[in-house]
């Protein structure tokens, strides 16, 4: 009887225990800001819509088949989604997304190169540059008229990322396979340079006076800075470990990077390339908060416009972890879907 009384003690003690880490591991989103996030969700094929201001969730946006990376145009304003697609099925389209409605509104196909990932948001009404995992296209694509512009070989392996100058009509890409960069001049419709940037170059970000370029190395953990005037390597700063993204701060004076394997955001001085220091995300402490929080393994980087806050996609926990830029600590999180990655806004 005594054992009978004991076990369901046990019993009762795991369940309270069970409920407890539950409810502790609700994402708490404590801030007000203007704007609306739209986060990527691979796992669960879909994207989720939050409203930060109210601080609750819009929308969960089925999209059918494996997402990635999002980018906004406006006027009219919509998000654009590249389809990368699964294991068995390579995607070859992207997604247009109303902002007023939040719903579907075409698929536009980009012929025959496959997995689409890397997207950004061109400076003419309407246009987006998108590259491609299987194929190594650089493709311009008029979203109002549906019709690939434009399609420019990249020369090299694995074309997964790419940013735009601010000011010249030149695009940089990064080849994780080759381990370069490729530097597109739009006007002339071609590479005008390859840069060298050793092993798996991956997350990249140009600097908002379009000076440098910073590039992220995921297999031998550091960060490549290179100068867009002579195209030369000027710095390699040592990254944590597997660094898959990185961005800007607003204003130019910090760099942040996303550390998948370590579970932190690393926060660096843009001028003298220090580190200024590192955010660890809970998660990794102990077995406790593993439980908790889930191991974080932190990948995709949106700034707000207003410079206050940087959010980072949380891939295993199924969150979004809200910076504040100016004590660089987590002040929020918001729950999402299965698998985030890409980020896009909308004010």
């Amino acid at each position: 009887m005594k054992k009978l009384k004991l076990l369901f003690l046990l019993i009762g003690l795991l369940i309270s225990v069970a409920i407890a880490i539950y409810f502790i591991n609700q994402p708490s989103y404590t801030i007000k800001t203007e704007g609306t996030l739209y986060v990527v969700n691979k796992g669960s094929k879909s994207m989720t819509i939050f409203d930060l201001f109210q601080g609750k969730q819009i929308k969960e946006l089925p999209l059918n088949i494996e997402p990635h990376e999002a980018t906004l145009v406006t006027n009219p304003n919509k998000i654009i989604v590249t389809n990368y697609g699964s294991t068995e099925v390579a995607g070859k389209s992207i997604t247009v997304i109303d902002a007023t409605t939040n719903t579907i509104t075409k698929k536009i196909e980009l012929g025959e190169s496959l997995r689409p990932h890397g997207i950004i948001t061109l400076p003419e009404p309407n246009k987006v540059a998108v590259v491609t995992d299987i194929g190594n296209h650089l493709s311009i694509v008029n979203i109002e008229t549906g019709i690939v512009e434009n399609q420019i070989a990249t020369e090299q392996d694995f074309s997964h990322l790419l940013v735009h100058h601010p000011i010249k009509p030149i695009i940089y890409v990064t080849n994780i396979n080759s381990g370069s960069v490729s530097v597109i001049d739009r006007e002339l419709g071609k590479v005008i340079r390859i840069i060298p940037c050793s092993a798996r170059a991956e997350g990249i970000d140009i600097s908002p006076d379009g000076s440098e370029i910073w590039v992220t190395n995921i297999e031998d953990n550091f960060i490549t800075v290179i100068n867009t005037e002579t195209y030369e390597t000027t710095n390699k700063i040592d990254s944590g470990k597997q660094p898959l993204r990185l961005k800007f701060s607003k204003d130019g004076k910090h760099c942040l990077v996303s550390n998948a394997a370590d579970g932190t955001i690393t926060v660096y001085n843009t001028q003298t390339k220090k580190q200024i220091t590192n955010i660890l995300i809970p998660g990794r402490k102990n077995i406790i908060e593993k439980l908790i929080y889930r191991t974080p393994r932190p990948v995709g980087i949106l700034m707000h416009p207003n410079g206050k806050y940087a959010f980072v996609s949380n891939y295993s926990a199924g969150r979004v972890e809200v910076i504040d830029m100016h004590y660089f600590k987590i002040v929020s999180s918001i729950k999402v879907g299965t698998m985030p990655d890409g980020l896009a806004f909308l004010n």
